[in-house]
């Protein structure tokens, strides 16, 4: 829960990421690890390892290899250098728009004194009032 002094979009909670080094040793080898994957997986769609049942599968698992390494990689960078920060937000309900009251949830009907601001409502409906 925010604090009732704080507005929308302040910072509540700042930590700043932990930066190790050897965090940053393994993004590094796991970098390399990728190119090599990246290489072989070239090379093999180059050679037409594909063409062969065997090969297809030896092809297929290279990919697999290969986004599961970018899968570590992103996670380690997410978790070691990237800082979590909590922004206070507004909660609404799921029926809410922006500017609707819960007495005006199921809809108004056209008013045809003043149809130009009510067509205005329903094209743009974060129109300020």
């Amino acid at each position: 829960m925010s604090s009732g002094n704080s507005s929308y979009g302040d910072i509540h909670r700042y930590e700043p990421a932990r930066e190790s080094t050897a965090a940053a040793i393994a993004i590094v080898l796991l970098t390399v690890i990728e190119v090599v994957f990246v290489a072989l997986f070239t090379f093999g769609l180059m050679s037409a390892w594909a063409s062969t049942e065997a090969g297809n599968m030896y092809v297929g698992a290279l990919l697999a290899l290969i986004f599961i390494d970018l899968a570590f990689i992103l996670l380690l960078y997410r978790k070691e250098f990237l800082p979590d920060v909590m922004i206070v937000k507004k909660r609404r309900r799921k029926w809410e728009d922006l500017y609707v009251s819960e007495e005006d949830k199921d809809g108004k009907g056209i008013d045809t004194g003043n149809l130009a601001d009510t067509l205005k409502r329903a094209v743009y409906p974060y129109y300020k009032k």
